[in-house]
């Protein structure tokens, strides 16, 4: 009995062509003529780095547009609060009042007033740090409390406090308010001329100043304030809103798929909904600016979006039920 043994050799084409011209092989006559396939297949192609150029550039793009657009807004915000408004006379004898808002308490309807006095020309000694007699520092009905100076004695920084009126706080974060800051001094009794200085500290709110006719217009300055959520702290909330409404979304279609499709009690779906509903309170009290509830941002967002969400679970966890519990008569132990 004859034994063959055959040996399967595979090679390129390329390198079947040079070993047959080399005669170190002979193709079998039934193979003459045969091409063979390459060993890789065609059907997956390499990919490139150049294939991901069209999703990376977008992205590219739309950062940088974002961060040129958030220093623009931080620019304009910084702006503001380095603006001085000057106001009152120019007299060389004269009263300067440094007016800085610290803080704006809206619960209160208050804010907070630094206030630094210096005398100059003739009406100062040790170069405008204390008054050459009494100094009586007189404001508007708005701001609680006078302030008083003893004569030789060094002009401290007085902290005092504003009433704000209009407006209210449940109107966060589109809430507004008025109000008005006026000085006038007399110096051992009599009248001396008075320029303000005014300024804001608080990154929350946006003032606007502008000169109104004081009580006592031969010597007295007045300004006219309004106050308003800084642009910064209105998109912030904007932003709070529309991910609280996005989340009560996206719970909402994953309720729908287990209610209609029979899932049963998926417990790592009804855990993350859970924690859905108690992530958003705790995301909803760091808004700035401390708001009260029953506030604009809670009507328009938060409330219906903690509605939605517990509806949600309620319906999952009662249709899981439901579903667990046919199953269990269906198909018995």
């Amino acid at each position: 009995m004859v034994r063959f043994e055959t040996t399967v050799l595979v090679a390129t084409t390329g390198d079947q062509d040079a070993l047959r011209r080399a005669g170190r092989i002979r193709a079998p006559s039934h193979l003459v003529g045969v091409t063979m396939a390459p060993t890789w297949d065609s059907r997956h192609p390499r990919r490139s780095g150049a294939s991901i150029l069209p999703v990376l550039l977008p992205i590219a793009v739309l950062i940088v547009v974002a961060v040129a657009v958030g220093s623009w807004l931080q620019f304009t915000e910084r702006q503001a609060l380095d603006t001085v408004h000057t106001v009152g006379s120019q007299a060389t004898d004269r009263v300067d009042v440094e007016a800085n808002v610290q803080r704006v308490d809206a619960a209160a309807r208050e804010l907070a007033l630094r206030v630094r006095v210096t005398a100059r020309g003739t009406l100062s000694e040790e170069e405008g740090t204390a008054p050459v007699a009494d100094l009586s520092l007189q404001t508007s009905a708005q701001t609680l409390g006078d302030l008083e100076f003893k004569a030789h004695e060094r002009l401290t920084t007085r902290d005092v406090r504003v009433a704000m009126t209009d407006g209210s706080i449940s109107d966060y974060p589109f809430d507004t308010y008025e109000t008005d800051i006026e000085f006038w001094a007399q110096l051992d009794g009599k009248p001396v001329p008075v320029r303000m200085l005014f300024s804001n500290d608080d990154a929350l709110f946006s003032i606007s100043a502008k000169p109104t006719p004081s009580d006592q217009e031969a010597v007295g300055v007045a300004l006219g304030l309004g106050l308003a959520r800084s642009g910064s702290l209105l998109l912030f909330v904007l932003f709070m809103m529309a991910v609280m409404w996005a989340l009560a979304t996206s719970v909402l279609i994953g309720a729908w798929y287990l209610t209609t499709r029979g899932e049963g009690l998926v417990w790592a779906a009804l855990g993350w909904m859970a924690a859905t509903l108690f992530a958003l309170s705790a995301f909803r009290n760091n808004a700035p600016g401390t708001p009260p509830i029953g506030c604009v941002m809670d009507w328009f967002a938060f409330l219906w979006a903690e509605t939605v969400i517990a509806l949600c679970l309620i319906a999952v966890v009662i249709t899981g039920v439901h579903t667990a519990l046919q199953h269990d008569d269906t198909h018995p132990a």
